[in-house]
């Protein structure tokens, strides 16, 4: 598709790292964060990519990164073009709108997830154990089903394959118990403030994770992307009820199409229709909408 950015060729620039999503580009004091319009599901890349994905995704994060910096720091220095170094002027039709300069920070070995809700893998743990990541849930709780308190359950972060949740304790082994409980604490009050902004839209924050990184003073700062569509899962209100599959703003409509094919979810990706892409797009852009109380334009 024309308006899509499936590929990204920026001959001159330095890659660092090429994600499923995301590529990082180093521009030596800082690094360049270009969002792509890949998606993936089941850890797999689809061949199609989905338009305007990538901007969607990269202007809901940077209106959160610039809402919650009373909570923490964060690595974001630039998102809009006009204000990005002359030296990037020739890439503007592949940058604007999809891309964003921050600091360089050493991310840390674990992804700070807070679930609200037994849903995806917290619901199978909680169904085998009554526990979600070594954390006790009360008995006869729905699938979906709203938590007492929300919780910290990480997980280990994997460059390919899957994350694998851990417990606390586990955490508290890797990155120690100080630096666990102060990240522990700022994901919790992220998780909520993302949940109340959220609600009053009419849109309920399910889970999310965040990611931090250790700057070379030593001071930990907010990372990658915030409580977007990709990293978030997020319900719309009105219809949700406990026990019943919710209308999502996430990738679900992706995930739900390839369940019901027969593939293994290893590549080679099946072939996405286009009635798919366009669902997955027209709930991106309503995501946008109801996150940032204003229009997209693309």
């Amino acid at each position: 598709m024309s308006n899509a950015l499936y590929n990204i060729n920026i001959g001159d620039l330095k890659l660092v790292r090429k994600g499923k999503v995301r590529e990082v580009y180093d521009l030596g004091e800082s690094l360049l964060i270009v969002a792509t319009d890949r998606i993936s599901a089941f850890d797999v890349i689809m061949n199609e990519p989905i338009p305007e994905k990538g901007k969607i995704l990269n202007q809901i994060s940077a209106f959160w990164l610039e809402s919650t910096r009373h909570i923490i720091k964060n690595h974001l220095i630039a998102n809009d073009f006009s204000d990005f170094p002359d030296s990037l002027s020739t890439h503007e039709d592949t940058l604007s709108k999809r891309s964003m300069i921050v600091r360089k920070a050493k991310p840390l070995p674990v992804e700070f997830i807070v679930r609200g809700y037994v849903a995806g893998s917290g619901w199978k743990s909680y169904q085998e154990s009554g526990k979600i990541c070594g954390v006790e849930i009360p008995v006869g709780l729905l699938k979906y089903e709203r938590l007492p308190e929300p919780i910290f359950t990480p997980s280990t972060k994997a460059d390919e394959g899957h994350d694998e949740n851990i417990s606390y304790e586990q955490c508290c082994d890797i990155l120690g118990k100080k630096t666990t409980d102060q990240l522990k604490a700022i994901s919790l009050e992220l998780y909520k403030f993302g949940a109340e902004r959220l609600a009053k839209s009419g849109i309920l924050l399910a889970d999310t994770k965040f990611e931090f990184g250790e700057l070379e003073s030593g001071e930990i700062i907010l990372i990658d992307e915030a409580l977007t569509p990709d990293s978030s899962r997020l319900w719309l209100e009105d219809t949700y009820r406990p026990g019943e599959e919710p209308e999502n703003y996430d990738k679900q409509i992706l995930r739900d199409y390839l369940e019901t094919l027969d593939w293994d979810k290893t590549p080679p990706a099946p072939t996405l229709p286009n009635e798919v892409i366009n669902r997955i797009n027209a709930k991106y852009i309503e995501a946008y909408l109801k996150i940032t109380g204003t229009d997209y334009v693309g």
